[in-house]
């Protein structure tokens, strides 16, 4: 609710909302603009430096007497804080995703004053990393690009919020979760989580039910528990007993066996079926707890094992006995401010990335660990979760204290979240096994083995141990990438977690040729891989005034906080495309963002393609990626990024193209050494029998040159099959009057019964070299259909890259960015909120390849 909100000198005493912190409260009394507005991030430095107090009074809503323990409950305190009640201090936080409860039993009375007195985590971080008396903790600070804090590593906080290459640095402070009064007499549940496990020789299903009390009562309290799922005819009593202090009492079920168990599939492989629990606690001190819970059936097996014909072992995940085959992209935190990110964007981001075919997500270890509801909407739609602990791309201290703190942190965040299905592994850290076998952070190599020794202490001795110990339903790996259990093999560091041999790998490469895929690595598991771009004009403009709209203005440049981030990615387009001429600044500015939109899509389609067809196949012991993981899915703040949903939820055309390079049937084509290969990929639980249809196009002409259906072409479940081979001499011979450089190929794949795949393209030359493409008068028209509205589109010629853009009218089309090789095309409009087909005539911005001048 409402408390006051004080800045240290006083100066500033305003009201504050809980949960919340300074920076959207000074923003809700309009004390300052948009922080992310323009420079605001640097101006408003000054916010994060300062000491801030959050104070409010409450009465107590019960008789103190009547209780034997009260306590007040901190779920989120970010993050450096003396707590204080009735002017007794009950203690201090200084990790922001561990969970604080204070005995207050003594102090609480009729009306209370409560503080909470915050000090900058900036200032903390400085003095942790100076008084550090052992060996140096590097990195010190981010590179300058990045314009944010030094010593992040010194502090249990969301690491991205001192700067990331791709955010801005807003060190919060605030009271980012919820706070109660617990008052209760005999027992008290503090953590209830159920787990699933199916025993392969009895045919059974188990679930083990752990719960975590507090009991108050000098003597052991004694009672029945039961436990009932009333669709699987599954009812169990157990008689427990609770010891005094905090106890715990785990609880094995047995699935009635006659009742047939529904599975929870991720996406695209079946349904999330869930059953309602009601687990009941009577105990003899006449005190009842009824806890409802929602519980799914799925096992989950990181499989590495040796492959024939290859060195080194496999890295795949089984779920409930099935190898899947993961697409989807990295998660970082939704917003600087946690306080913004509400159930709605959650639902909004992770729908977006169930709609673009998507099954997973890695929540990546810079950010928080989310809130319940995003873990609640993945279990319910599907898409499974590879949960980094929080640590990234540093090293980090080990001593006591500190160490404490993190068995705190994980203990506290395994036993929260355990209970969700979508959450298939635990992981260390982010890049930090990396970081030491690279040597990132040029330490003398006599001086290495003591910073080996600190790993292994803080990810195997303590984060690993307590994972363990919490939970055995599911693998965890200590690092990402890591060489898996060939880097548990060599003391928990690989010489290289890059092998592709091995593990997962993080790949990025900004100079070669991303159209080129023999440059990416023919690895087991791409859990990172990415190429930048810009977010729409509509999304920049919101942020910006109108000198900033040029590549080159100090915005853009203030924007990025990639080394060279721009420049790359001129680069990348100018291989391919002619770069923009315009002498109107604005219109240059639209086409560039434009063309890094098409630029990034193109590339990470090259790139994850090529993971897609290469997990069946073994080549020069390379291969069996099972997979693909882009980097990232969702943007922090309206800047160029690696992102495909842009700030506010906006799809790029990186985020159009993942709904065709996941599809769960596609063919794909690359060329080795002249010869045209397609492959049927797919994700299908069946064989199918299909016909393959090729049709060359010229640039010049909306009437194929030559089609060529390849009928009863046998599709495998499950895996990647050539089904078509032809050296692109002869194709184009066939072809009449085809070049290289004046045709393009597309393809297709069509079933019996409705099965489709999506029309893939491959260009045999650069755009910028492609012959008789010409300018074309694009329009559309647009009626509505119930909730959705449908854009017919006309076009005169050949377009590539077709692009519709709406500004501002929140919504997502059914297709974005293809080419256009028939005259007509539809394509649906789903808008998020209520709009009319008068706004999406006047938005509408149609953009092809030849309207970049």
């Amino acid at each position: 609710g409402s408390w006051r909100l004080r800045s240290a000198n006083g100066s500033l005493s305003l009201p504050a909302e809980v949960p919340g912190c300074v920076h959207t409260a000074l923003l809700r009394r309009g004390l300052i603009q948009d922080p992310y507005y323009r420079f605001n991030d640097v101006m408003y430095r000054w916010i994060s430096l300062d000491n801030w107090t959050y104070s409010r009074t409450f009465k107590t809503p019960f008789d103190v007497r009547k209780w034997q323990k009260v306590n007040l409950v901190f779920e989120g305190v970010d993050t450096v804080a003396e707590i204080l009640l009735n002017n007794v201090t009950l203690g201090r936080t200084d990790n922001m995703f561990n969970r604080y409860s204070f005995d207050i039993t003594s102090v609480i009375q009729e009306v209370n004053f409560v503080e909470v007195c915050f000090l900058s985590a900036v200032s903390y971080a400085a003095e942790q990393s100076r008084c550090h008396k052992a060996h140096s903790i590097p990195p010190a600070c981010p590179p300058p690009v990045q314009k944010g804090e030094c010593h992040v590593n010194f502090i249990r906080k969301e690491q991205c919020s001192f700067s990331w290459d791709w955010g801005p640095s807003f060190p919060t402070q605030g009271i980012w979760k919820d706070v109660r009064i617990e008052a209760y007499n005999h027992y008290h549940l503090i953590y209830f989580s159920v787990t699933p496990s199916f025993v392969k020789s009895a045919q059974q299903w188990y679930l083990e039910v752990e719960s975590i009390f507090d009991v108050v009562s000098s003597k052991p309290i004694a009672g029945l528990v039961t436990v009932n799922i009333p669709k699987l005819q599954t009812q169990q009593m157990f008689s427990v007993k609770l010891q005094p202090g905090e106890g715990s009492i785990v609880l094995l079920v047995n699935i009635n066996k006659s009742a047939a168990v529904e599975l929870w599939w991720p996406n695209g492989h079946g349904r999330q079926t869930g059953y309602n629990m009601t687990t009941t606690f009577m105990m003899e001190a006449g005190c009842q707890i009824e806890k409802f819970s929602k519980v799914y059936f799925r096992t989950v097996d990181l499989v590495q094992e040796p492959i024939p014909g290859s060195p080194g072992l496999s890295f795949y995940f089984r779920i409930n006995g099935l190898p899947i085959f993961i697409k989807g992209s990295n998660w970082i935190p939704a917003d600087s401010f946690q306080d913004r990110v509400t159930y709605d964007t959650l639902r909004l981001l992770l729908k977006s990335a169930a709609d673009a075919n998507m099954n997973a997500l890695r929540v990546w270890g810079g950010g928080v660990y989310e809130q319940d509801e995003f873990y609640d909407i993945c279990d319910e739609i599907g898409i499974m979760i590879w949960q980094d602990f929080m640590f990234a791309c540093a090293l980090y201290p080990t001593d006591q204290k500190y160490l404490e703190s993190v068995r705190a942190e994980v203990s506290h965040q395994v036993r929260r979240l355990k209970s969700h299905p979508s959450i298939i592994l635990w992981s260390g850290n982010n890049e930090n096994e990396a970081a030491i076998a690279s040597n990132w952070f040029s330490i003398p190599y006599p001086d290495i083995e003591s910073y080996v020794k600190d790993y292994v202490t803080l990810y195997v001795k303590n984060i690993r141990e307590v994972v363990l110990s919490e939970d055995k339903s599911r693998p965890f790996v200590a690092s990402s990438p890591t060489n898996g259990l060939e880097s548990v093999k060599e003391g928990w560091l690989s010489r290289d977690p890059y092998d592709t041999h091995y593990g997962d790998t993080h790949f990025y490469d900004y100079k070669s040729d991303c159209w080129n895929w023999t440059v990416y690595p023919k690895t087991r598991f791409a859990s990172e891989y990415g190429f930048q771009s810009w977010p729409s004009f509509s999304t920049i403009e919101k942020v910006s005034s109108p000198q900033d709209w040029s590549y080159t203005s100090n915005f853009s440049l203030h924007r990025q906080h990639h080394e060279s981030g721009n420049i790359q990615m001129l680069q990348e387009i100018g291989r391919h495309f002619k770069l923009p001429q315009s002498p109107d600044p604005v219109k240059h500015f639209k086409d560039m963002i434009y063309l890094t939109q098409v630029m990034q899509a193109q590339c990470i389609k090259t790139e994850t393609e090529f993971y897609r067809f290469s997990q069946s196949e073994i080549i020069n012991g390379e291969g069996h990626t099972m997979g693909a993981l882009y980097w990232q899915l969702n943007d922090i703040w309206q800047a160029p990024s690696w992102a495909s949903l842009e700030y506010g939820g906006k799809w790029k055309l990186l985020h159009y193209f993942a709904q065709n390079f996941f599809a769960p049937l596609l063919p794909v084509a690359y060329e080795d050494k002249g010869m045209l290969h397609i492959y049927g990929v797919s994700d299908l639980h069946e064989d199918h029998k299909l016909t393959l249809r090729v049709i060359v196009h010229a640039w010049s002409s909306l009437e194929p040159v030559c089609t060529l259906a390849k009928e009863g072409v046998t599709v495998k479940a499950q895996s990647a099959v050539p089904i078509y081979k032809e050296p692109i001499s002869d194709l184009l011979e066939r072809c009449r009057n085809c070049t290289r450089k004046s045709c393009v190929i597309t393809f297709c794949l069509v079933g019996e019964d409705g099965l489709r795949s999506p029309t893939n393209h491959y260009f045999l030359s650069s755009l910028k070299d492609a012959v008789g493409l010409e300018k074309t008068q694009l329009s559309a028209s647009v009626s509505q259909q119930d909730d959705v509205y449908i854009f017919v589109l006309q076009t005169t010629a050949v377009a590539p890259f077709v692009t519709l853009d709406v500004g501002n009218v929140k919504g997502r089309f059914s297709d974005n960015g293809f080419l256009m090789t028939e005259k007509k095309k539809m394509v649906a409009f789903y808008p998020w909120e209520p709009t009319s087909v008068e706004e999406l005539e006047s938005s509408l911005i149609l953009t092809s390849l030849l309207d970049v001048v």
